[in-house]
């Protein structure tokens, strides 16, 4: 798969171009031929034109890409490696939204031919994308697993805002439904990561290394949030505070302030 794309006999498509998935595409289109594929028209319309509809991104880095950006189901066909980058939310009852993930599986279904692969860069529980995703796959399409398409998870690690850490210098989880899918993965990835690439030996693990990642953020500001609270109270300064039991070697510092975002606060 690796050596089709990089001739660009094959082409990525991304699946959600949101503030994870418009970069990831972009970064794509450096090496490979790209679709970029999102159900909302008027946030198409802005990228047709260089337009950043999430205002991450400066208009210069649409030029020179190979990539084409549609709403059009029937464009995906011509794909063979599929990344989706949707959204993972919470609903009222703090339980996982599951609908975008479900409808951008049901899409990719409609139009996945033997030799593709469905990679999952979504936030999600350990097991989701074996357990709720790849039945989907295999229902829409009529294939299976293993023996006609391959599957993998590559948990998104974008910190937007950020420009030191742009997305090719932050080290990238992979994993994949066998060895073979690991390897090209990996090699798909490594094109566009410069950090590196961390094989991850199942899938499962690649998605509960997202979810403790996120998690233990928000935990550990939270404490500091409350720590801060109090020692307010006592009169003592926090900074002081963190500044003296950092001079441990184990100590991790961290500072009270916001946490949150798009995904962090809906993990634990």
């Amino acid at each position: 798969m690796y050596q089709q794309l990089l001739r660009k006999e094959n082409q990525i498509a991304v699946i959600g171009l949101g503030y994870v998935g418009l970069p990831i595409a972009l970064e794509f289109a450096k090496y490979f031929r790209v679709i970029g594929f999102d159900i909302n028209h008027s946030r198409v319309e802005l990228m047709q034109r260089g337009i950043d509809p999430s205002q991450e991104l400066e208009a210069s880095v649409f030029d020179g890409k190979d990539i084409v950006f549609t709403s059009n189901l029937e464009d995906l066909r011509q794909a063979q490696f599929f990344v989706v980058a949707v959204p993972t939310p919470v609903d009222d009852y703090k339980v996982p939204d599951l609908k975008p993930l479900i409808g951008a599986s049901h899409t990719i279904g409609k139009v996945l031919k033997k030799g593709d692969y469905v990679i999952y860069e979504s936030t999600v529980y350990p097991g989701c994308t074996e357990e709720d995703c790849l039945p989907i796959l295999e229902k829409e399409s009529g294939l299976k697993l293993g023996e006609d398409f391959k599957i993998g998870y590559s948990p998104e690690r974008i910190n937007p805002g950020d420009k030191e850490r742009t997305i090719d210098k932050i080290l990238k989880i992979v994993s994949g439904s066998d060895a073979e899918a690991l390897e090209e993965i990996a090699q798909v990835y490594g094109q566009i990561i410069s950090a590196g690439i961390y094989k991850a030996p199942t899938i499962k693990v690649a998605e509960a290394a997202k979810v403790i990642e996120n998690t233990q953020r928000d935990l550990n500001i939270s404490l500091m949030n409350e720590l801060a609270i109090i020692f307010d109270r006592m009169g003592i300064d926090t900074k002081d505070v963190i500044e003296a039991a950092g001079t441990k070697w184990n100590f991790i510092k961290f500072y009270p302030g916001l946490v949150g975002g798009h995904c962090i606060g809906v993990d634990p």
